[in-house]
């Protein structure tokens, strides 16, 4: 760069110079002031589609439940698993909602979101960019005397370039309303995976209870039958009774231990998957849960609202309908890509040969001004584009409607499974009371002779089939009423703290490395 436009000569007074420099600026500046308010008054436009929230024909009462004698309220779901009136369930419940691993995700996807919303923020405004340089240059010229000279100097430059997409047609307000509606999916993701969990939670703890008591039951039975085994050997030994008899009533009390292995399979894979769910290792929770407490009993009825309110209660429904939301934003931001953007740009610079002239008026320039760029020919990339967003949205239309009709699936079946699993306890209950009582009389008729082993063998057996079913559909209740407070949306109502990271990086500014590659 030569000296000349390094340091520009002025021509005339210095009053002179400031009052000729300084109309030229208020003239540029007047016209820029024009052209902002026209890009202002422009950027209330937007293309695309504007989102509605969509309307869905659903029942006015759940078909499968008794007709409420009064119009019914939202429900009030919170904590409804307090209703199995267990307080170590209750407890294991918070642990989860505090370590589980899913949860944890969950919260990093909520800042991912936040994060991706301020960085689409950011777009809305100006950018501004500081340079600056020091270099030391050498150059050599020829000399009329046919030798050449070489000049040292020194060359300071500094500045500021600066940039603003005045967007015109909406594009970056779409990609911000697109990411709000992503910060909306995320804490509705959250909320969709505390109520799974606790779901899940309750009704392994349901299970692993369920299993403890037919393991019990099948112990105290074969126990029993242990003891005819052995009454019917004695009755053998004096004549009374046959091999045969003796050889049913000892398999019969095999077959019966023979259960006792899958109920411990399945009580320790519902105890392993309850230590995961809480963000444990798998057995950590054994020693917590070998004590024998009874299978959770609800608390009933449980409110159910009307069909409408899974709208708003059901997390992955409001999700589901948020991601629509976010996809129909989408649109416009693809849209208005088809239209002209015009950005308006501008730069200070200041070089000198001193670093003390640097700021001096003689070594600022300036620029400043809009710029244009309009998509003539790209081989229909742009339009495809906005198709392939319009074809995003209508699957996450679909997604909601299916969201919708999965949701009123589960309530229906739940309340179906609830209220037939109670009838059913109602017969087990009299079956295995009746059962009871005819192996009784057949043991006694037995021991005095007035009955056949066979009668014995037949009520044992029925007995511990009944009390069995009727273990198992307690847990079948138990676990009815989960899947029923989950179809209504139940879940997680205390506050979830997602701002704090699961991992805390040390030292991140410039530092030199303390690791070393292998």
């Amino acid at each position: 760069m030569s000296s000349d436009r390094i340091v520009p000569i002025c021509v005339g007074t210095p009053s002179t110079r400031r009052e000729t420099s300084r109309r030229p600026v208020r003239c540029r500046a007047s016209h820029i002031a024009v052209l902002l308010l026209c890009a202002t008054a422009l950027s209330g436009c937007a293309v695309g589609p504007d989102y509605v929230v969509p309307g869905i024909e659903l029942p006015t009462a759940w078909r499968n439940a008794r007709p409420p004698k009064t119009p019914p309220a939202v429900p009030q779901l919170s904590e409804w698993w307090r209703r199995l009136n267990d307080q170590l369930l209750n407890r294991l419940i918070e642990e989860a909602v505090a370590s589980n691993l899913d949860v944890a995700s969950a919260k990093a996807r909520i800042r991912e979101a936040r994060a991706t919303r301020r960085q689409a923020i950011g777009a809305l405004f100006p950018t501004l960019d500081g340079s600056g340089s020091a270099t030391r240059n050498q150059v050599s010229a020829s000399s009329t005397s046919g030798g050449s000279a070489i000049t040292t100097y020194n060359q300071f430059q500094a500045g500021f370039d600066s940039s603003w997409e005045l967007d015109i047609f909406g594009a970056n307000r779409r990609n911000v309303e697109a990411t709000t509606y992503g910060v909306d999916v995320a804490e509705d993701d959250l909320r969709a995976t505390l109520l799974t969990l606790i779901g899940d939670v309750t009704s392994y703890y349901a299970q692993a209870r369920g299993y403890q008591a037919r393991i019990a039951l099948a112990r105290r039975t074969a126990a029993s039958q242990r003891e005819t085994a052995a009454l019917t050997q004695r009755k053998f030994d004096a004549g009374s009774s046959s091999a045969v008899d003796v050889a049913k009533a000892a398999a019969q009390a095999a077959s019966t231990e023979a259960n006792i292995p899958t109920f411990e399979i399945s009580y320790a894979e519902s105890v392993h998957r309850l230590g995961v769910l809480l963000g444990r290792e798998p057995s950590a929770l054994s020693p917590l849960l070998a004590g024998v407490k009874p299978i959770p009993a609800p608390r009933l009825p449980l409110p159910k609202g009307i069909p409408a309110d899974v709208l708003v209660m059901r997390p992955d429904v409001r999700k589901a309908e948020r991601q629509l939301a976010q996809y129909t934003a989408l649109i416009g931001k693809a849209e208005a890509a088809l239209y002209p953007s015009v950005s308006l740009t501008g730069s200070v610079s200041t070089t000198a040969l001193k670093i003390g002239d640097l700021g001096k008026n003689s070594t600022i320039g300036w620029s400043i001004g809009p710029s244009l760029s309009v998509p003539i020919f790209n081989g229909g990339q742009l339009r495809a584009a906005v198709e392939i967003s319009e074809a995003q949205r209508d699957q996450y239309y679909v997604a909601w409607r299916a969201a919708v009709l999965s949701a009123l699936e589960d309530v229906e079946n739940a309340i179906v499974s609830l209220s037939q699993q109670r009838k059913r306890i109602g017969n087990l209950s009299e079956s295995a009371r009746r059962y009871a009582e005819a192996a009784r009389l057949s043991r006694s008729l037995y021991e005095t002779g007035s009955s056949s082993f066979l009668d014995v063998l037949d009520a044992e057996r029925s007995l511990y089939t009944a009390e069995d079913s009727l273990l198992d559909t307690r847990v079948s209740v138990a676990t009815s009423y989960i899947a029923l407070a989950k179809g209504l949306g139940g879940g997680w109502d205390g506050m979830i703290d997602s701002s704090v990271p699961e991992v805390v990086d040390l030292n991140t500014g410039p530092h030199l490395a303390g690791a070393r590659l292998r």
